[in-house]
């Protein structure tokens, strides 16, 4: 299938499923991809897969200025985001001044649409760096990636490059004490002739106990929507999302689902 790059540092807003008009933040190159996973199902495609290989991350100051300036556009045609979101081409947390954006965003948010929350989404796998997990406390909605209780599972979905540690990323996110989101991306189907399913029995049970260690204030669980690099993919049905988040909220988390 065809996946796509974000080319702009801010880009937006968009409509979001989850988060409302939500005002996208790309602190990855404008052309290619950087991320730590390389989650079968990405809408930016694979590592490595599109663009120009030398491209450079923004700097500190590039993000700053083209940010004042798409806020200061929207206010003079009477527009506001409901959430400022970093997402963008890959893994936020990996720009070297992540810590010192979050502050120059909330400064901006506060002069130009103090209504507006910050997201973050990210897979978690720099909570190891204190000065992330302290720029992710000072923002509102700090969402994290959990997509199965299973680590087989999450390595044949997300394909860490790193050495993954699945009992020490949910010690880690328990350590945010309940001010995270967890987000999951259900996905079925296959690839490469194996079978791809994160809605099995043992892989939602064992979901639903990290749950309960994590304790997040809310759960995102949603589908494929996009393209993403395999046509061998697809989308969990909407009633199946339904039973999972029913079975998540029987265990006291507040749940939304997207389709």
């Amino acid at each position: 299938m065809s996946t796509f790059l974000f080319d702009e540092i801010v880009f937006g807003p968009v409509n979001s499923r989850r988060l409302g008009v939500s005002l996208g933040m790309n602190l990855l190159p404008v052309n290619r991809k950087i991320c730590s996973f390389d989650c079968i199902y990405c809408e930016c495609g694979l590592n490595g897969e599109l663009g120009d290989k030398s491209g450079q991350m923004p700097t500190r100051k590039e993000v700053k200025t083209a940010l004042f300036n798409k806020l200061q556009g929207m206010l003079k045609d009477n527009l506001k985001p409901d959430v400022i979101t970093f997402a963008g081409n890959g893994e936020p947390t990996l720009h070297p001044e992540f810590s010192g954006v979050i502050d120059d965003t909330i400064e901006l948010r506060d002069q130009f649409c103090p209504e507006a929350r910050i997201a973050v989404l990210s897979n978690a796998s720099r909570l190891h760096k204190p000065e992330v997990v302290k720029a992710l406390l000072k923002i509102e909605d700090n969402i994290q990636k959990l997509d199965s209780g299973l680590k087989e599972t999450i390595l044949r979905l997300d394909q860490p490059n790193y050495p993954f540690d699945l009992n020490k990323t949910i010690s880690q996110l328990k350590d945010f004490n309940g001010r995270l989101i967890i987000q999951t991306m259900f996905v079925a189907g296959e690839m490469n002739g194996v079978d791809v399913d994160n809605t099995t029995e043992a892989d939602i049970s064992s979901w639903l106990d990290a749950l309960k260690e994590i304790q997040p204030e809310k759960v995102m669980i949603y589908t494929i929507e996009r393209d993403t690099p395999y046509n061998s993919l697809k989308k969990v049905p909407l009633d199946k999302l339904k039973e999972i988040a029913q079975r998540a909220e029987k265990s006291g988390f507040t749940v939304s689902v997207s389709g």
